[in-house]
């Protein structure tokens, strides 16, 4: 107590001061509409900063929660679409087509000639074998091995990569492949050259796959030539996806693969 008293003695003429300046400033803001309006102006943008950047920080760490919640919705929508025809009538959930899971990547490869990508959902979350795999872009591999938490796609970008595709809006259909030259192309063969082509002309999958729905977008063609021998295209086709930079993905569940399957191997085995 007695330093508090000794401090006080020794700088009060400093404190006297600052006491009277600080009435000097509180009777100039209040006499001054100029000089109130600036301080108040001072004073709202600081609180308005510090607020601002509260938010900041908030709205970071609520990022994961926003981006898992977006994640479920578009699951559920993409789910609604590749399931049109069910609810366009009286839902009957016996005939579904297709089932969509969320999931992220937690690792990625896209410079070799056999890529593969790792996500983090697999067997126990009843993924398996030969699903399809898409972002919200496109087309991006096939499930091909799965553990207990987490499964291996093989990439569009993987030289054994075989995807049915067509042209957007019509029937004529090939195989879409990887030639190992390029990340951000494919290439898709076997399309007649009767078939009506356009540089920037879409590509989807096609009809003709058990394991992706219908007109999955794969890309655009930047260039097409045609092999006169075989009277068939060879189309470069750019793809909608960035192989690069991909984070969330959705794995597509055929419900009838299985019986699609099993009903092709009885007929050709009756062949």
């Amino acid at each position: 107590m007695q330093q508090i008293i000794n401090f006080l003695i020794r700088y009060k003429t400093f404190l006297l001061y600052i006491l009277l300046l600080l009435i000097a400033f509180v009777f100039t803001f209040q006499s001054h509409s100029y000089h109130q309006s600036k301080f108040l102006n001072s004073s709202n943008y600081f609180t308005g900063s510090i607020y601002q950047l509260s938010e900041n920080i908030n709205s970071y760490f609520e990022l994961g929660k926003e981006n898992e919640t977006l994640l479920k919705e578009n699951e559920l929508l993409r789910y609604q679409l590749y399931n049109q025809n069910i609810y366009t009538a009286k839902q009957d959930t016996t005939k579904l087509n297709y089932s969509v899971t969320s999931a992220r990547i937690v690792k990625n490869s896209f410079a070799n000639q056999r890529n593969y990508i790792t996500i983090n959902k697999g067997k126990q979350d009843s993924i398996q074998q030969d699903m399809g795999v898409i972002t919200d872009k496109g087309v991006l591999g096939i499930v091909e091995n799965t553990s207990n938490g987490f499964s291996s796609v093989q990439s569009i970008l993987n030289d054994k990569s075989r995807i049915n595709a067509k042209i957007k809006n019509s029937n004529h259909f090939g195989s879409l492949i990887w030639d190992t030259k390029d990340y951000t192309s494919v290439q898709l063969t076997d399309i007649p050259r009767l078939a009506p082509l356009s540089i920037g002309d879409t590509i989807v999958t096609g009809a003709m796959s058990s394991i992706f729905p219908e007109n999955i977008p794969i890309g655009t063609i930047s260039k097409f030539d045609l092999d006169s021998s075989k009277s068939f295209y060879f189309i470069e086709v750019a793809l909608f996806t960035d192989m690069t930079n991909v984070k969330n993905v959705y794995i597509i569940t055929a419900l009838n693969r299985k019986e699609i399957l099993e009903l092709e191997a009885e007929t050709q085995s009756n062949d």
